[in-house]
């Protein structure tokens, strides 16, 4: 029982690690929680499966598996790389200057909003994604993984190894680590600020909008509130492994899917959303800057 739930806790770890990953770039450069990330994952979710729905009525998805799964996540992304593009540029690049309540004001209304929209748009009803990938290729004991449960772990794997080093060896990462670090120096050796914090939102709603596939076909339904609490849970993670640090976001996103899989088998399903908030609470107190962040000096 517990390598089970040693491989469900790392697939729920790796779709959580993507999701912190978009909060915990944006806070990085702006210092602002934005918590209509997780509504950005809930198209992503919604997108694959009226892709999906599309390319198996059209026949795509019976001539090859693969290539439909690829053009639903790809058109996943770059629909929600424009809503995150949007976002940023209507709700949150106003409010720039403005006192932090603003802007964190802003995100939540952009995330009621959105979440209305799709239950306008789509209905109040779970939607069953129209296709499950649910054989078994491990088998070992009583531990066994599916193809999800290999393709979830594997994608995510090379998600933030890719985005680590995008971040670490281009022009554009070294320009977002500097954004990161002092925007006003950036602005003045030639960086295009505006255009940086943008890519940063786009980038970060490509990683949910990808996490909403995987998210989709792995439990077979969504509905427009799964992005609340997906939402939470990956800001939980990113306060975790320390708020503004990729490879902390990366850790506290497998950590937190770990505790809450050992949690619902070891000692209830009913509390298993609670789990996540139990941990929240926990670091704050313990250490508030998180794993693998800088604790700020006092002021005197």
């Amino acid at each position: 029982m517990f390598f089970q739930q040693l491989i469900n806790g790392l697939t729920l770890g790796s779709v959580y690690a993507i999701i912190a990953l978009g909060y915990t770039m944006v806070y990085g450069i702006l210092e602002l929680i934005n918590f209509a990330h997780g509504e950005i994952y809930m198209l992503g979710a919604y997108l694959g499966i009226i892709l999906l729905a599309f390319f198996t009525a059209s026949g795509l998805t019976e001539q090859s598996l693969l290539l439909s799964l690829i053009l639903t996540s790809v058109l996943s992304a770059l629909f929600c790389a424009m809503y995150g593009f949007t976002m940023e540029k209507v709700a949150y690049r106003p409010l720039r200057n403005a006192p932090r309540l603003s802007p964190l004001i802003s995100a939540i209304g952009v995330s009621i909003f959105l979440q209305n929209y799709v239950m306008l748009t789509q209905g109040a009803t779970d939607k069953v994604f129209p296709l499950q990938l649910g054989e078994t290729v491990i088998t070992f004991q009583d531990v066994r993984m599916t193809v999800t449960q290999v393709s979830i772990i594997a994608v995510s794997a090379l998600m933030m190894l890719t985005l680590r080093l995008f971040i670490s060896r281009t022009r554009i990462g070294k320009a977002m680590r500097a954004t990161s670090q002092d925007k006003i120096m950036a602005a003045l050796v030639g960086i295009d600020v505006d255009t940086i914090i943008s890519v940063t939102f786009v980038i970060g709603a490509v990683l949910a909008a990808v996490a909403g596939v995987m998210v989709a076909v792995y439990y077979g339904l969504v509905n427009y509130t799964i992005g609340y609490i997906a939402g939470i849970k990956a800001f939980t993670a990113a306060v975790l492994g320390g708020i503004g640090s990729i490879r902390g976001a990366m850790l506290g996103g497998i950590v937190l899917g770990l505790m809450e899989s050992m949690g619902a088998a070891y000692v209830s399903t009913e509390y298993k959303d609670a789990f996540a908030f139990v941990i929240l609470i926990v670091i704050l107190l313990i250490k508030p800057s998180g794993i693998f962040g800088t604790d700020l000096p006092d002021k005197v």
